[in-house]
């Protein structure tokens, strides 16, 4: 589906740019051009940034909201590539192309009826536009109706019979149906027409182990391996015939080599715990169930085969503790509880034991009388649950690691604290379309300074003359003045001399208020300053004991069998917060302050305050990017993940193009 958009961008690069329609303004045809030559060349943040001015001008014009909707999707977030789609559409309800890219959205989420109903209204506009019968194929089999899929890759076929990627899929829903003749035939035509990409080996080397003609698959595989050898799926495939063979250190290295491109991805590290403790590797396999179960600590199985693993290492009642909360999540779980009655017969309680080992008769037998033919339940006493887990066929998707890394551990950054900082040379310039944030306070303040002095919270590294212009208005008057200081302050900065920075802006606040007047109100400004020093010496510090402040999305705790082998500290960040609270009691509608209150208390673990700051920090500003992004980082760690995923969209149409990297991993999934 991915290709399909990218498809579509170069198409309409190319013949809308013919389109003759004029615009009354130069600047419309110089931003349009931009921002489709931005999406061509694959520079989608950018494109996006054009087309924001695009808006601003025109908000009627239905293709902008169109371009920015696929720079969006292409960047990951689709929620707010939805939202354009969205615009598209209700601005033109005749237009084609909005419904068609709307229902791909829609599919992405899982609203397949949705989806498809877009699908159809596109298809009733245009029935000879054959991509929208790809992308509905694509829909039909998401959406489990192989028949209607395999129909609709039938008719783009007959109009795009060297099309592999139509071949894979129609491939993908006759494997579904059952017809695997019919799925090797189609993957057979799929490497026919592309012998280069790897997708058509590791689907048929796929087919061929689920037929148990593994030399043939390893082939496929090692095929596919050979053409792209970063292809983590293929190693991790073939990892699982590896092993099916009784190959084991060929499948524990081709494991590793999964783990070094992806050290979060659960399933890898799951089989590997498996092997480990096959080959008696005990603590490895712990280390390894351990990582699973901090990566997503609802996992049955890994809890279940954790704790053969204690027995296996005489640590019953760990074991115990392991079946215990195995059975806590899915409680038909037999064989848990004739584990467990095995254990505590060890530990000797017999009646206990006695128990667990009657409950677990009476579900095997409910399980048979019911006649279930769930092979999957997990009162089915006869399969064999420490076997590797391969992933079913999900062949439409082509990324591993969305399939297979719902639950990963990562740490994100917040952006960083606002501060004023000595830029360079002035420039007094304004442009029209520009959304910057507008004070005169602030204003004022800066041009009192003789070189460039702004609001930032990005690194800043001033040349030498600007070094030596600021040391010569820092240092060159006999009386300074409350700026003067300040401007001493901002120099011992860039010298890394934090504690005379500090020391100095201390020394400036005392004076603004000797000074009175308009210095009162500068006050803020040096507190503010002073607050984010104070915040980063902390951070510095805490950087040098290896235990930076970061948010951990993952926020569940290991498990109780295994003890941290890892103390974080928590740093005091009060004096920080006062001078920002003092601040903002000073310049009450300065959004850095409110701003860099949230980073503060979100970094004290008041995440509450800390939203409420961002808030009001976006009411004063709402351009305000990083406050969208921050914000929406603290509202996935608390789990509403609708209302962050939605913050991250904003953030990125703002420019912050690092909310796209945390949309790909949080907020593809509208479930998540």
């Amino acid at each position: 589906m991915h290709r399909v958009i990218r498809i579509f961008v170069v198409v309409c690069v190319l013949s809308i740019a013919c389109i003759g329609n004029l615009w009354a303004q130069y600047d419309k045809d110089v931003f349009y051009f931009r921002g489709r030559r931005a999406l061509a060349d694959g520079k989608y943040a950018q494109a996006i940034e054009n087309f924001n001015v695009l808006t601003q001008l025109d908000t009627a014009d239905y293709w902008t909201f169109f371009f920015r909707g696929i720079a969006k999707y292409n960047l990951g977030d689709i929620r707010g590539a939805r939202q354009d789609f969205d615009r598209s559409v209700h601005i033109n309800p005749i237009f084609t192309s909005g419904y068609h890219y709307r229902g791909i959205t829609e599919s992405r989420y899982g609203n397949y009826d949705q989806a498809l109903a877009d699908l159809q209204k596109a298809i009733d506009l245009r029935p000879g536009e054959i991509g929208l019968y790809f992308s509905r194929g694509v829909t039909y089999f998401l959406s489990q109706q192989f028949d209607n899929a395999v129909s609709d890759f039938d008719k783009y076929i007959r109009k795009e019979p060297k099309d592999p990627s139509a071949y894979l899929n129609r491939g993908a829903s006759y494997l579904f149906l059952g017809d695997t003749l019919k799925a090797v035939s189609d993957y057979n035509k799929a490497i026919r027409l592309d012998r280069f990409d790897p997708e058509g080996y590791v689907r048929r080397g796929r087919v061929y182990a689920s037929q148990n003609k593994y030399d043939l698959a390893i082939a496929d595989m090692d095929k596919a391996i050979e053409l792209d050898t970063t292809n983590t799926f293929a190693y991790f495939n073939r990892a699982i015939m590896y092993y099916e063979q009784e190959r084991y250190n060929e499948a524990m290295k081709d494991l590793n080599r999964v783990l070094r491109d992806e050290p979060g991805n659960a399933l890898t590290l799951y089989n590997r715990g498996l092997i480990n403790a096959q080959l008696g590797a005990y603590e490895d396999a712990l280390d390894d169930m351990d990582r699973v179960l901090n990566i997503n600590p609802e996992n049955v199985l890994a809890y279940f085969n954790r704790a053969s693993i204690f027995i296996e290492m005489g640590l019953y009642r760990n074991a115990l503790e392991d079946y215990d909360k195995t059975i806590e999540l899915y409680p038909d779980f037999a064989k848990a509880y004739m584990n467990r009655a095995y254990v505590k017969s060890l530990l000797g309680d017999m009646k206990a034991s006695k128990s667990d080992y009657e409950t677990a008769q009476k579900k095997v037998r409910e399980y048979r009388e019911k006649n279930i033919s769930d092979a999957g339940s997990f009162a089915d006493t006869t399969k064999k649950y420490s076997s590797l887990l391969s992933l079913d066929a999900e062949f439409a998707k082509k990324d591993f690691n969305d399939e297979l890394l719902q639950h990963r551990d990562i740490d994100i950054r917040l952006r960083p604290l606002y501060r004023f900082a000595v830029t360079g040379q002035k420039d007094d310039t304004n442009y029209a379309l520009e959304r910057g944030y507008e004070n005169s306070l602030i204003n004022r303040f800066e041009a009192a300074f003789p070189v460039g002095v702004e609001v930032t919270n990005e690194t800043v590294h001033p040349d030498v003359e600007t070094i030596e212009a600021v040391e010569d208005a820092a240092y060159g008057q006999t009386v300074p003045s409350a700026e003067t200081i300040f401007l001493r302050a901002l120099n011992e900065y860039n010298e890394k001399q934090f504690n005379s920075s500090l020391n100095y802006y201390g020394k400036a606040i005392d004076l603004s208020r000797e000074q009175g007047d308009i210095s009162r109100m500068y006050e803020a400004f040096y507190r503010m300053n002073r607050g984010a020093l104070r915040a980063e010496m902390i951070e510095f510090i805490a950087s040098i004991e290896s235990n930076v402040q970061v948010l951990s999305m993952d926020d569940a705790g290991t498990t109780r069998a295994r003890v941290k082998d890892q103390i974080t500290r928590s740093y005091d960040y009060t004096d920080a917060i006062e001078d920002m609270k003092e601040a903002a009691e000073i310049v009450d509608d300065m959004p850095y302050v409110y701003y860099n209150l949230g980073n503060l208390y979100c970094l004290s673990s008041e995440h509450i305050n800390s939203i409420d700051n961002y808030t009001k920090a976006i009411e004063l500003y709402p351009y305000m990017g990083d406050a969208y992004f921050n914000r929406g980082l603290v509202l996935i760690y608390l789990k509403d993940k609708e209302k962050g995923c939605i913050d991250l969209s904003r953030a990125g149409e703002l420019g912050v193009q690092d909310a796209y990297g945390v949309i790909k991993k949080y907020c593809e999934d509208e479930n998540n």
